[in-house]
């Protein structure tokens, strides 16, 4: 009889911002000792989250960044003071990246905007009269005199009565 193994996979993301590494741990994923993570730190190159105990816990972006530190330092020479300009520089190059990602985004939207609002004049433009100076009207319609209706009151039985209806009639 054969036994049926079965194996479920769990698949976990975590925000890389998110800070759950100790200083131990980040500096072992990084290989560089402790106290070089707290000099990083000291010279802002580094710059880990806090626990509600005030242990320095380090995020998954922290530990890449500490791999490329130790490249810029150990590969390409640079000193410290040429890593933190380099890493500026990066944080920066991010930064006008997004904002111009958010500037084309807000493009988009202000020509679907202008889309719109064109549509909506020529629709307008369709509807509105122009106006002629010197009091000619754009319509014939305008023009025309209404047709006068004349309404005759008929007297009332005392009056006629009277005659004097029938004196007013014949005045007019």
């Amino acid at each position: 009889m054969t036994e049926i193994r079965r194996t479920t996979r769990v698949s976990i993301t975590q925000d890389p911002e998110r800070g759950v590494f100790m200083i131990s741990v980040a500096a072992e994923l990084a290989e560089m000792h402790p106290q070089t993570l707290r000099a990083y730190e000291t010279k802002g190159l580094i710059h880990p989250r806090r626990s509600s105990k005030g242990t320095r816990l380090y995020s998954q972006a922290d530990v890449d960044r500490l791999l490329r530190i130790q490249e810029m330092t150990a590969e390409l020479g640079l000193n410290l003071a040429g890593v933190a300009q380099v890493l500026d520089l990066e944080d920066r190059l991010e930064q006008a990246r997004c904002r111009a990602e958010e500037m084309e985004d807000r493009a988009r939207e202000l020509e679907v905007e202008v889309a719109r609002l064109e549509a909506l004049r020529r629709e307008l433009r369709a509807e509105i009269v122009p106006y002629q100076r010197g009091g000619v009207v754009a319509r014939q319609v305008d023009v025309q005199r209404p047709t006068r209706i004349v309404v005759e009151r008929l007297p009332s039985k005392a009056s006629a009565s009277s005659g004097e209806a029938q004196d007013q009639r014949e005045q007019r």
